[in-house]
């Protein structure tokens, strides 16, 4: 296989079986050539369903995995890949970048996790640095009391299992208010 960005063949692990999980079906189909193109054998899926049989007929050493599926939690795909095969690289790629997401991801075997628009490089970048070189995280910038409170809601949302009714009621607040903020962007 050829090989576009300048990443020799031997610089590519033995077993480059890759999944990649998103929903978007334009991103999904450009990462997918993408990487194939780098030399990976890429298998997909738009849900978390067809990620996790995917996972089971064949355990991938690689996964690119969105958070926000249509149906479902890409948080569940990382916990699975990492419970089939715990030596697999994940990257989880959102586009809602908030750090308890990011936390939680991590905890359950994800080894980095990029916010989108995350191009090919950056995903490849990530899939092959070394163990030990993750990047140091983005100094500490002032945060508003929006992001402050954004970051609460995550936090709880994730301890409530991603149960809406439950984080609103811990929150004291309706669900349908929670809704809405939880489909809304992270403010900066």
């Amino acid at each position: 296989m050829t090989n576009d960005l300048s990443i020799p063949q031997d610089e590519l692990p033995p077993d480059r079986s890759l999944v990649i999980v998103e929903d978007d079906k334009v991103l999904l189909q450009r990462l997918r050539r993408a990487m194939e193109t780098r030399g990976f054998v890429v298998r997909s899926a738009e849900s978390v369903a067809e990620a996790i049989t995917l996972i089971h007929d064949s355990p991938p050493a690689f996964a690119v995995v969105d958070i926000r599926l249509g149906r479902g939690n890409g948080l569940d795909v990382v916990a699975e890949l990492s419970r089939v095969r715990p030596t697999a690289r994940t990257i989880v790629l959102t586009g809602f970048d908030n750090y308890a997401t990011a936390v939680s991801a991590i905890k359950l075997g994800a080894f980095d996790y990029l916010a989108k628009p995350a191009d090919a490089d950056d995903v490849i970048n990530a899939l092959l640095s070394p163990p030990n070189s993750k990047a140091p995280p983005p100094p500490p910038d002032l945060i508003t009391a929006d992001r402050v409170r954004w970051e609460h809601i995550q936090r709880v949302y994730e301890l409530c299992s991603r149960n809406v009714s439950e984080t609103a009621r811990r929150l004291a607040m309706h669900r349908r208010t929670l809704q809405r903020m939880l489909s809304k962007r992270a403010p900066k």
